[in-house]
């Protein structure tokens, strides 16, 4: 179940810059590009980007005569991303469902996608759209957290499990994603090339906070009854001492036989 309460949600806008600029964000989007292995002329996909905060490097590695297509169905985040994007010709912002792309057969060579298969209804939908829109040999990138491997260092280790619990049942629709990926590629007929974890390491609370929305979501775990209404006090002194939390990120290529 998602929970759509919201006023305990963050800015979505605020919330992907604040992602995409930490260290850790940078550090796996680096790696994303390098495994996209793009090439001057190629039409790249990027499925549900946001407000395209990385797709202006992706434009720079098909310059000039190739095209980066974004696909969003938030006309918020595509009205961002366009203001964003307005000096940069070769990238087109495309209102659109993931789960029926609005391209042509065989039009792309590459496609990326950067935790949205957490969130929509069918993976297996979007991959095989993927795969219908793909040029044979064509790549997909997926990066995915698998929520039951977020990890929070605690004298009070149930509080830290409790609060997971909530995350994976509650919050994140498809919340073990990134552990299916391969299999999930396997079933729509793509050849998997590469499945490799990042474990991106949190040392300072607030960039924590704001990545995984911890103050918020004990809230919202007492409310549901994961957590008891002491976990606040939790949290706070959390907030306040040496903090470190990790999460298990799983980077998944994967290709169309050609």
């Amino acid at each position: 179940m998602i929970n759509n309460d919201a006023q305990s949600r963050p800015d979505p806008i605020a919330y992907l810059d604040q992602v995409a600029a930490s260290a850790a964000g940078r550090d796996y989007k680096q790696q994303v590009l390098k495994l996209l292995d793009l090439h001057p002329g190629q039409t790249v996909l990027d499925i549900g980007c946001g407000p395209g905060t990385d797709l202006a490097a992706m434009a720079a590695a098909v310059a000039p005569a190739g095209q980066v297509i974004r696909v969003d169905r938030d006309p918020v985040m595509i009205a961002e991303a366009r203001a964003r994007l307005t000096e940069q010709p070769l990238i087109e912002v495309r209102s659109g469902d993931v789960h029926a792309l609005p391209l042509d057969d065989g039009s792309v060579d590459r496609a990326r996608t950067d935790r949205v298969l957490q969130h929509v209804a069918d993976p297996k939908q979007v991959l095989a759209e993927f795969r219908r829109v793909a040029r044979p040999g064509g790549r997909i990138v997926m990066a995915e957290l698998d929520w039951e491997g977020l990890l929070i260092d605690s004298p009070q280790p149930a509080m830290s499990r409790a609060l997971g619990q909530f995350l994976a049942a509650e919050i994140i629709r498809n919340a073990t994603i990134g552990r299916s990926l391969a299999r999930l590629c396997r079933e729509a007929e793509l050849v998997v090339r590469s499945v490799v974890t990042v474990a991106p390491v949190f040392r300072d609370f607030t960039t924590a906070d704001q990545a995984f929305g911890l103050r918020r979501n004990v809230v919202r775990a007492i409310d549901a009854g994961y957590l008891k209404p002491d976990a606040e006090g939790w949290i706070d002194d959390l907030s306040s001492q040496p903090f470190l939390a990790s999460a298990l990120l799983f980077l998944v290529v994967a290709e169309i036989p050609g």
